[in-house]
């Protein structure tokens, strides 16, 4: 493809040959000439030097400074070079298409109903009143439990499960390994010390757009419901515990946990192990970093870290002091010793 025709497809301003010819994209270490590469993200302007691609995405009124050895760089300047990159993919790469039909392998109950369009894959399982919509893909081995409702163009990779009565919308991907609706952990203790198990009523619900990863699991509600709202993505091993709800276009990245009933709103991002108590709130737009222990609810448009978890800026003076500790504890002891010889005295 021509750099003059990738700049229009991606609507960005050129800065080079109309005429190169770009025959893929990769990252700037890997690059090599006849490739689109792009920066995001200023760790990596060193790699301006040498990477070997031939044309890059980046933000406007971002120098090119070129090793002399290595040939010019051409640029597609973008307000947003990594949304535009992940355009770029797309261009040059075509995910696999699966045509309609029905493995002969695959179990499907007479009461369930299929939209048009569905690619059903070998050893899949569709339980009684369930109901998916049209042009979905199941690949091998998925299950779907007794009376579930999917919308349209569904994807669920091998060995992904969703469970009795639970609710997905439309455009939504379940990776390898999700589990949609498991059973959340809910035991009431007996006299005696022995736990009863609590029927897990409550469905989960994943509304349109959401994107859960591999052997992420959106357990069942006790009562109610869990919700993943419109846009939300969850990352592989995500945790979210029954009754909980995630906000619109809430990101949760790997082996986030979520206990039972805690609220995350919309456009919030959790790092990756974050953990959360039970019953609490994350406000709009909250980001916390990674591995931070959030016992207590957190205000909208916060930055928090550690643990307890606390505002950024707090925390890192908290760590700064922290690494002070051992010469601090080196002048107590001076000073300790310095009053006890004018005590003696």
């Amino acid at each position: 493809m021509k750099l003059a025709e990738l700049a229009q497809k991606l609507s960005c301003r050129l800065e080079g040959p109309p005429e190169l010819e770009i025959s893929g994209v990769a990252g700037m270490e890997r690059a090599e000439p006849g490739q689109l590469t792009f920066l995001a993200n200023r760790k990596y302007f060193a790699l301006l030097k040498t990477t070997r691609a031939s044309a890059i995405l980046m933000e406007e009124g971002v120098a090119i400074d070129r090793d002399p050895s290595q040939p010019s760089l051409a640029a597609l300047r973008s307000a947003n070079p990594y949304l535009a990159f992940a355009q770029a993919i797309e261009l040059f790469y075509q995910a696999p298409k699966y045509a309609p039909g029905i493995h002969p392998t695959a179990v499907i109950a007479k009461t369930a109903k299929i939209g048009e369009g569905a690619h059903i894959g070998p050893c899949c399982y569709i339980d009684e009143e369930a109901e998916i919509g049209r042009n979905a893909v199941l690949h091998s081995f998925v299950t779907i439990y007794r009376g579930a409702k999917i919308g349209d163009d569904f994807v669920a990779h091998a060995h992904a499960v969703v469970r009795e009565h639970c609710r997905i919308g439309n455009h939504v991907i379940l990776q390898n390994g999700a589990v949609i609706g498991g059973d959340g952990f809910g035991f009431a203790k007996r006299q005696d010390g022995t736990w009863y198990k609590m029927a897990q009523s409550g469905p989960s619900v994943l509304e349109d757009d959401v994107e859960v990863q591999a052997n992420a699991c959106v357990d069942r509600a006790t009562v109610g419901e869990t919700r993943i709202r419109r846009g939300a993505k969850l990352d592989d091993l995500v945790l979210v515990g029954h009754a909980s709800s995630v906000g619109a276009n809430t990101l949760l990245c790997g082996q986030v946990g979520l206990a039972g009933s805690t609220k995350i709103a919309s456009n919030c991002i959790l790092a990756g192990q974050v953990g959360t108590a039970g019953h609490l709130t994350v406000g709009d737009g909250t980001v916390i970093t990674a591995q931070s222990g959030v016992p207590n609810d957190v205000p909208a448009q916060a930055f928090y870290s550690g643990y307890p978890a606390v505002e950024n800026r707090q925390w890192l003076k908290m760590m700064a002091a922290l690494n002070h500790l051992p010469e601090l504890q080196k002048r107590v002891r001076e000073l300790e010793a310095e009053v006890e010889r004018l005590r003696q005295r």
